[in-house]
């Protein structure tokens, strides 16, 4: 995954843009961002955020005050600031963070490190569905392989660095390509073939998420079929079918998307996270009734 605020920190840098990068350079207890987060502050514009609120108004207006006050030159210095969140900007947060302010032109973009990558994605389908969820996977950490057997479903245009396109005649041989923990999404526009990658997938059982669209109905035919072909009743229980989060209703693709890109966050997060959502043993057991086909 490309780290957006470096693509544009790049940018900035060649055009000479004064600029200043704001990083939480340490965090603790309760703060909006992690150390390691950074924003852009130009004198027009702002790449990126470090929470909001209070703290990040005031971030962004000391580093204006130092761009208006004087040229920031490859000599000057990078300056830090503490912030109790609680005593000194009234947010209850309670925690506190230490801010470093560089100067862009004495940055070095090229050695940020992106983001963790919550997941690796083998994405079945590029109908309605599966293009709503790209569109959300497109700014989050995480890689992508899309999968479709027709060209012509695929969006115009470049996608994002972490998403690659897969046009193929054999859907179902790109699953051995997955590393082991991938997580899977089979969507495709045949039963047939979902079946197919479902037992491709199911048989290599070293998954950390697998989810097919479609109703209880269509579960339970393939379960009977899969089963008839061998694989037994624990492994096709790893199966999440339908998908999507428990309660949020509607059959729109946008809706169906934000309700399964949001279990894949969720069976990304530690444990405890599924635990505090009411949970027993992450999203695989979850039944919700949007996503169907």
């Amino acid at each position: 995954m490309i780290d957006l605020d470096a693509a544009t920190a790049r940018r900035w840098q060649a055009a000479g843009t004064p600029a200043v990068v704001v990083e939480v350079l340490e965090a603790r207890g309760s703060v909006p961002r992690e150390a390691g987060t950074r924003m852009l502050v130009g004198l027009h514009e702002v790449v990126g955020t470090i929470g909001g609120g209070h703290l990040e108004l005031q971030a962004i207006a000391q580093a204006r005050d130092a761009l208006h006050s004087a040229p920031l030159d490859p000599s000057t210095a990078p300056w830090t600031r503490s912030v109790a969140l609680g005593s000194s900007l009234g947010q209850c947060c309670g925690g506190a963070l230490t801010l470093q302010f560089t100067p862009l032109s004495m940055a070095s973009p090229e050695a940020w490190a992106s983001g963790p990558c919550r997941f690796h994605l083998q994405l079945h389908g590029a109908g309605h569905v599966g293009r709503a969820i790209v569109r959300l996977l497109a700014d989050l950490p995480c890689t992508v392989a899309w999968v479709d057997e027709r060209e012509g479903e695929f969006p115009a245009g470049p996608l994002p660095a972490h998403i690659e396109r897969r046009c193929t005649d054999t859907p179902e041989a790109e699953v051995a390509s997955a590393p082991p923990g991938s997580f899977f999404l089979v969507l495709t526009h045949r039963h047939d073939l979902d079946l197919r990658i479902t037992e491709v997938i199911l048989q290599r059982n070293d998954f950390g998420f697998f989810g097919l669209i479609g109703s209880r109905t269509k579960a339970m035919r393939f379960r009977h079929r899969l089963e008839a072909r061998g694989l037994s009743p624990a492994v096709i229980d790893r199966m999440t079918c339908p998908i999507g989060l428990p309660g949020l209703t509607g059959k729109a693709p946008e809706v169906i998307a934000v309700s399964v890109v949001a279990q894949l966050l969720l069976a990304s997060s530690p444990p405890a996270v599924h635990s505090s959502a009411g949970t027993t043993d992450g999203v695989a057991n979850s039944r919700p009734t949007t996503a169907r086909a």
